[in-house]
């Protein structure tokens, strides 16, 4: 059963990576999308190859999550109250110890990561509570469960995901929104690249000898959240590739 067809469906940090994905795969379903992320340029594209392919009703708006006033502004302009709500909008910004970290990376991932979720859920759900009905996934990590070197502050915007799902759950009960998050492992998108500030040839090493997540792969079980039945709220999904078990041991090949 499709239970994804004809949801409106929010989709942050649409422009690549795991947003984009997700898009795709959502569009694939049937959904109606409103799309936001920064790059406004990659959302047209975005727009008009899915709209071409699926024949699915989307829109696109430039938003910056950290931007409170843009994100309600956003919301504003709106046709209707989303019925799900993807906050996927996120970031790693360097990997350094503490004691050696760019204080302008952690912001980056703070105001992204924590406080970009939080500008978008409070923006749009008191509709969905007045409406009794809606759900919220949340994109978050196992960093936001297991804590590995030089990952600090980026593990903390994720445990802060975590436990913000946890919180918003059980703020909701009583109504019939869902709040869930998918966690991701390694997975080749974007975000090395991002973590390492363009460098292209560190950001190849990070996926070298395993075979990682695709962002795909992440659409799938967002989708397969998004779908479950109404009565069934999956609170947490974790995912990683086969080669890894935790965020810092992986099997890769040695040759």
């Amino acid at each position: 059963m499709n239970r994804i067809q004809n949801k409106s469906i929010l989709v942050t940090g649409a422009s690549a990576g795991i947003g984009a994905a997700c898009a795709k795969r959502l569009a694939a379903d049937g959904a109606r999308l409103v799309l936001w992320a920064r790059r406004r340029d990659r959302l047209d594209e975005i727009k008009a190859r899915l709209a071409a392919e699926f024949g699915v009703t989307i829109d696109v708006d430039a938003v910056d999550v950290r931007d409170r006033a843009a994100v309600g502004a956003a919301v504003e302009r709106m046709s209707a109250v989303p019925d799900v709500i993807v906050n996927n909008a996120g970031l790693a910004a360097g990997l350094d110890n503490l004691h050696e970290g760019d204080p302008d990376d952690w912001d980056r991932m703070i105001d992204t990561n924590i406080k970009g979720l939080l500008n978008v859920s409070r923006a749009i759900l008191p509709a969905m509570v007045e409406r009794n009905s809606g759900h919220v996934v949340n994109i978050g990590s196992i960093a936001g469960h297991v804590v590995y070197p030089k990952g600090n502050v980026y593990n903390a915007t994720k445990f802060a995901v975590r436990a913000l799902t946890e919180g918003m759950n059980i703020d909701l009960l009583g109504t019939k929104i869902r709040v869930s998050t998918v966690d991701p492992g390694a997975c080749d998108t974007e975000f090395s690249l991002v973590r390492f500030h363009g460098d292209e040839k560190r950001a190849s090493t990070v996926y070298d000898g395993f075979t990682p997540l695709s962002a795909e792969d992440v659409a799938d079980a967002v989708a397969y959240v998004v779908s479950a039945p109404e009565h069934v709220n999956v609170a947490e999904l974790i995912l990683m590739p086969s080669a890894q078990r935790n965020p810092y041991l992986i099997q890769r090949d040695k040759t």
